[in-house]
C-alpha cells in the first residue's frame, strides 16, 4: 500500500516540480505561509536562535521545589543525560518519573497524545482531518479511559503519580520554555495551549504501540485486494507457508514451568471470563498512522535470545535484545533507572531499562533478580470482515441488527469544526471509507471461501463495508503489566505478568540470577471460528466470529531448554501441530537461523560473552546475497560493467558491510531482479512487500529453472539464464546511476543511510526548519532480513527505513557488566548535547556500559538534581 507523510509540509504548487513522497511522510501538508518561512530564516541566522534552543533545556543539577512531592528525591544523570531516580515511596519514584519525562521529551509526549487522542487537526489544521477521522473511528483514546477506570488501587496510583510529576515541570514551563517545537508551532497555530497530562494520555500510547506492532493487517488487506487478479496458483506461489523444514521455531516442544502468581486479583480478574473458554489523502491511511506512532514497513520486527550458564564464560546466563521499530527523531525509546530508597513490599522497585516517554515504568530491562526482552509475536490479532448493510441496519444470522453508532466532534486549527459519524457492528468499527485498499476491498469484495471472487457465497442483500475486529479494541490489562514485570521475582511472577500483558502480543524471553532461563508467549490470542483470518470474512455468518481467546495457559512456554539457548526472531512460535491456530503470516526465520547458527558456531569455539552477543547483533550476513552469488558464479553477460560488478561477488564474504561495494551491488541486483521477475511487464504486478517473504519465493523459483515466472516477454527473456543476465546488467547500470562508474566509489553504507526525521517538523519543506531538527544521513550497514535489521523498501529506493531502535546485552553475573545503547539520545531538544549523542555507537553497534548498582552509578554521575517538596 502506499504511504503518505505523517509530518507537516508545504503543500506543493502547480509551478513546482512534484517532490518524491518518501516512505512514512504525507505531503500536502499546509502548516506554514512564505511569511512564516521567512521569520523562520530570520531566526535561524540571528543570535536569537541560542536563546529559543536552550531555553528549554532542562535544569539537571542543583535543587528543585516541586508540589505534590512527599519526600526528597535524587535524580542522577551520567553523561549521556540517562537518569536514575531514587525515591522513598513508589509515589514520589514515578512522580520524578514523570517529570523527568517532561524535561526531556514533552513535545514528543504532547504529539504522541493527540496522534492517540485523534487531534492532529488541532496541532496542523485540516490537513490532518483524514487521519483524525481513522484514529477517532478506532477509537483508542475511549478505550484508554475504560482502562484507566479498571486499574487496581495500586496501578491507577502509579499512573496518577507519574501525572502529577508532568504537571509539576509544566506549572512552571510553558511554550518554547518546553520544547523548540512550540516556537515553531506558534508561527502558524499561536493560540496553542499545553494540557495538562492525565493518566489515559500515558494508557493510550500502548494503544498506539499495540497498532505498530499489529502484526497483519497490511498482508491480509494486501492479499484481498490482489486475490481477484491473481490465479489462485500464482498466489500460493507469492505468499508460501513458513518454512518449518528449514527455519526453526521458537518452542520446539511446550515446557513445564512454574506456575504463574497473580499480581493482583484485579487484574486477573479482567482475563477470567476468556481464560475459562473451551478449546474447541485518503489512500494509505492506515500506514500514516503506522509512521506516527513509530513506523509500521519493512523490517518490523525484532531479535531477542538467551543464552544459559552452561553455554557462557560466567557459568550465568546472557540475555540480548534489540527491537526494530521505524526510524524516528527521537527514538522511541527513553532509558532510565528507577530505584526505591529501600526496597520493601510498598516500595518494591530496583529496575532499569527502556521505556516510552508518557508511560511510567520500564518497558524492557532488568531488575536485581530478572531480566527480560522482547520481539514482536506476529500472531493474527486483527480480522477484516465484510458487512451487509442495508439502512441504519447490518445483516447478521438472517437479522438485520441495528449499526451501533457515536458522533465526535473534531476541532481544526484555523478552521471550522468537523462532525464525524462513526459506525460500528458486532465486529468492530466500520473502515471502508476512511482508505484507499478497505474501500477497494467492499468495492470488489473477496474472502477466501468461494472460487467466485466477485461475489461471496450467501451474502444478503445491501451494500458491502469493511469492519476491523482488533483485541486492542477491547479494555484490557497491559496497564497494570508493565509494573508486575517490575517487580517480579523470578519465572512464575514473570509468567504472572505476563498473563496480564494482553496487548501487544510479544515473545517474552527470560533470564535470572539463579541461572534460568525461560520463554513465554503472553497476550490475548483469538479462537477463530470457521476462517483463519488470512483474509476477509463473511460478517453476516456468524460461524466466522472468534470464539473466545487461547487460555493463558494453554499458550507455548519454554524453561531451562536441554539446547542451553532460546532464540527469537518473529519466527514461527510453534510447529503445525500446536492444536491453536496462530497466524500464517510469520516472518519467515532468516535472522532466527542466522542467530541460531551463529550461536551454535561460537559456542563451538569457547565459551560465550557479553561480546559475543554484542557480534551477533551486528552480524551482517545476508542470505540473499550469498545466494545469488553462488547462482552467478558462472554466469557472463558480455556486458563489461556488469560482468566486472560480478566479479565483486565473487570474492564477497555475504556481509552487508556499509563500505562495501560488492554489498551495495547485491542489493541493488536483488531488487532489480525482484522487479524484472514479478513487475516489469507484467499485467498484474506482484506484491514486492515484504522481502522475508520474497526470499522465500525467489530461492523456490531459483530452484526451478522451468517456472513461468523466468519467461517475460516484454523484456525479451524466455529463460532463467536470461533473465538473470538481463538484470545483472540492469543492477550494474542503476548503482552506476546512484554512486557513478567508479566501482571503487560504490559503497552500501552511502547507498542505505539514514536520515534522522523530527516526526513533526523534519519535512516541513523548509530547509531551514528541517536544519533545525534533522540529522545525518548516517551511513550503515546490515539490511532486511538480516540480523542488523535496518529495513529498506524494496520498491522506494535503498534508504534505511526501519532499525534496531535500541540494543542491550545483559549479564546475570554481574549487571554492571550489562551494556545498552539506542537510536539517538536521551533528550528530545534539538542541539541538546544529548538529542543524537548516541547515534555514533548506533552505528556502529557499539553499545556503552550499563551502570546499574548504586555504587556504579554514583562513579558514573554527572549532575544530580534534588526534587523537593514545595513548601
Amino acid at each position: 500500500m502506499s504511504k503518505p507523510s505523517t509530518e507537516p509540509v508545504l503543500t506543493e504548487t502547480e509551478d513546482a516540480p512534484p517532490r518524491r513522497r518518501s516512505r512514512g511522510r504525507i505531503a500536502g501538508i499546509t502548516l506554514f505561509s512564505v511569511v512564516a518561512g521567512v521569520v523562520v530564516l530570520a531566526l535561524v541566522t540571528t543570535g536569537f536562535l541560542a536563546y529559543t534552543v536552550q531555553r528549554s533545556f532542562p535544569q539537571v543539577s542543583g535543587e528543585v521545589a516541586v508540589a505534590g512531592l512527599g519526600d526528597e528525591v535524587t535524580v542522577q544523570r551520567d553523561a549521556l543525560g540517562i537518569p536514575t531516580i531514587t525515591a522513598t515511596t513508589a509515589e514520589d519514584l514515578f512522580y520524578a518519573q514523570g517529570y523527568v519525562h517532561a524535561q526531556d521529551r514533552f513535545w514528543e509526549m504532547d504529539f504522541r497524545r493527540h496522534v492517540t487522542g485523534g487531534r492532529l487537526s488541532e496541532l496542523f489544521g485540516e490537513s490532518q482531518l483524514e487521519t483524525d477521522k481513522f484514529l477517532r473511528t478506532l477509537g483508542w483514546r475511549a478505550i484508554a479511559e475504560e482502562e484507566v477506570e479498571a486499574l487496581d488501587e495500586t496501578t491507577r496510583a502509579h499512573y496518577e503519580s507519574y501525572a502529577d510529576g508532568v504537571n509539576a515541570y509544566l506549572a512552571d514551563h510553558d511554550g518554547a520554555d518546553v520544547s523548540l517545537e512550540y516556537a515553531v508551532l506558534g508561527l502558524q497555530n499561536a493560540d496553542y495551549e499545553i494540557e495538562p497530562w492525565t493518566p489515559a494520555d500515558s494508557v493510550a500510547w500502548l494503544k498506539a504501540m499495540a497498532w505498530d506492532l499489529r502484526s497483519n493487517i497490511e498482508e491480509e488487506t494486501e492479499r484481498a485486494v490482489v486475490a481477484a487478479d491473481l490465479p489462485a496458483e500464482e498466489m500460493a506461489q507469492l505468499y508460501p507457508g513458513y518454512p518449518f523444514e528449514r527455519n526453526p521455531v521458537i518452542v520446539p516442544s511446550i515446557s513445564t514451568a512454574p506456575e504463574a502468581v497473580a499480581a493482583t486479583t484485579e487484574d486477573i480478574a479482567a482475563d477470567a471470563a476468556t481464560a475459562a473458554i473451551e478449546w474447541s489523502e485518503v489512500d494509505g491511511v492506515i500506514e500514516a498512522v503506522g509512521e506516527l506512532v513509530g513506523g509500521a514497513g519493512e523490517g518490523i520486527g525484532s531479535n531477542s535470545w538467551v543464552v544459559s550458564g552452561h553455554l557462557t564464560e560466567s557459568g550465568m546466563p546472557l540475555l540480548a535484545n534489540d527491537p526494530h521499530l521505524g526510524a524516528s527523531l527521537p527514538s522511541v525509546w527513553h532509558q532510565v533507572g528507577l530505584k526505591c530508597r529501600i526496597v520493601t513490599d510498598a516500595c518494591a522497585y530496583d529496575v532499569a531499562g527502556f521505556g516510552f516517554a508518557g508511560v511510567p515504568g520500564v518497558i524492557i530491562g532488568h531488575n536485581d533478580r530478572i531480566a527480560w526482552g522482547f520481539t514482536n509475536l506476529t500472531t493474527d490479532v486483527t480480522d477484516l470482515y465484510l458487512e451487509k448493510i442495508e439502512d441504519d441496519g447490518y445483516w447478521r444470522d438472517g437479522v438485520l441488527e441495528p449499526l451501533e453508532e457515536r458522533t465526535e466532534t473534531l476541532k481544526v486549527a484555523g478552521g471550522e469544526d468537523v462532525e464525524l459519524v462513526i459506525r460500528s457492528t458486532a465486529h468492530g468499527p466500520i473502515v471502508s471509507g476512511l482508505t484507499e485498499d478497505f474501500t477497494a476491498i467492499a468495492a470488489d469484495p473477496y474472502t477466501g471461501d468461494t472460487d467466485d471472487i466477485d461475489e461471496p457465497v450467501d451474502a444478503p442483500e445491501g451494500d458491502y463495508a469493511v469492519s476491523l475486529k482488533w483485541t486492542a479494541l477491547e479494555p484490557g490489562t497491559t496497564p497494570g503489566a508493565i509494573f508486575a514485570m517490575n517487580r517480579a521475582q523470578d519465572f512464575a511472577e514473570f509468567r504472572a505478568a505476563a498473563q496480564l500483558f494482553a496487548v501487544p502480543a510479544q515473545n517474552l524471553v527470560y533470564a535470572d540470577v539463579d541461572g534460568n532461563i525461560g520463554y513465554q508467549t503472553p497476550g490475548s490470542l483469538p479462537i477463530r471460528g470457521a476462517g483463519d483470518g488470512s483474509m476477509p470474512q463473511p460478517g453476516w455468518d456468524s460461524a466466522y466470529d472468534w470464539q473466545g481467546f487461547i487460555p493463558f495457559e494453554e499458550l507455548p512456554v519454554l524453561y531451562n531448554p536441554d539446547e542451553g539457548y532460546i532464540v527469537t526472531a518473529n519466527n514461527a512460535i510453534v510447529g503445525d501441530e500446536y492444536p491453536h491456530f496462530l497466524t500464517r503470516d510469520w516472518d519467515h526465520g532468516w535472522r532466527a537461523a542466522r542467530i541460531v547458527d551463529l550461536i551454535q558456531r561460537k559456542a563451538a569455539e569457547g565459551p560465550l560473552t557479553a561480546d559475543d552477543m554484542r557480534d551477533i547483533q551486528a552480524d551482517n550476513g545476508f542470505f540473499l546475497g550469498m545466494r545469488l552469488s553462488g547462482v552467478y558464479a558462472e554466469i557472463e553477460t558480455g556486458d563489461e560493467s556488469a560482468d566486472a560488478a560480478l566479479d565483486l561477488l565473487r570474492s564477497w564474504d555475504a556481509q552487508n558491510d556499509p563500505d562495501s561495494a560488492a554489498a551495495a551491488y547485491a542489493n541493488v541486483l536483488w531488487s532489480e531482479l525482484v522487479d524484472n521477475l514479478f513487475v516489469e511487464g507484467r499485467d498484474e504486478p506482484a506484491p514486492v512487500s515484504d522481502q522475508a517473504r520474497l526470499f522465500l519465493v525467489v530461492d523456490g523459483l531459483l530452484r526451478d529453472p522451468q517456472s513461468d515466472w523466468w519467461t517475460n516477454d516484454e523484456l525479451d527473456v524466455s529463460s532463467q539464464e536470461e533473465l538473470l543476465a538481463l538484470t545483472a546488467i540492469d543492477a550494474a547500470e542503476r548503482l552506476g546511476e546512484l554512486q557513478g562508474e567508479n566501482m571503487a566509489r560504490w559503497n552500501w553504507g552511502d547507498l542505505h543511510a539514514l536520515t534522522l526525521r523530527s516526526d513533526t517538523f523534519g519535512s516541513s519543506g523548509i530547509a531551514p526548519i528541517e536544519w533545525l531538527f534533522n540529522r545525518g544521513p548516517y551511513p550503515v550497514g546490515g539490511g532486511s532480513s538480516v540480523v542488523n535489521a535496518t529495513g529498506w523498501t524494496m520498491d522506494e529506493g535503498f534508504a534505511t527505513v526501519t532499525v534496531p531502535s535500541m540494543r542491550m546485552v545483559v549479564d546475570l553475573a554481574d549487571f554492571d557488566d550489562s551494556r545498552w545503547n539506542h537510536l539517538t539520545g536521551t533528550s528530545g531538544h534539538a542541539f541538546h548535547a544529548n538529542y543524537t549523542d548516541q547515534t555514533e555507537a548506533w552505528q556502529e553497534a557499539r553499545m556503552t556500559p550499563w551502570a546499574f548498582s548504586r555504587d556504579a552509578v554514583d562513579a558514573t554521575t554527572t549532575n544530580t538534581l534534588t526534587l523537593v517538596p514545595a513548601g
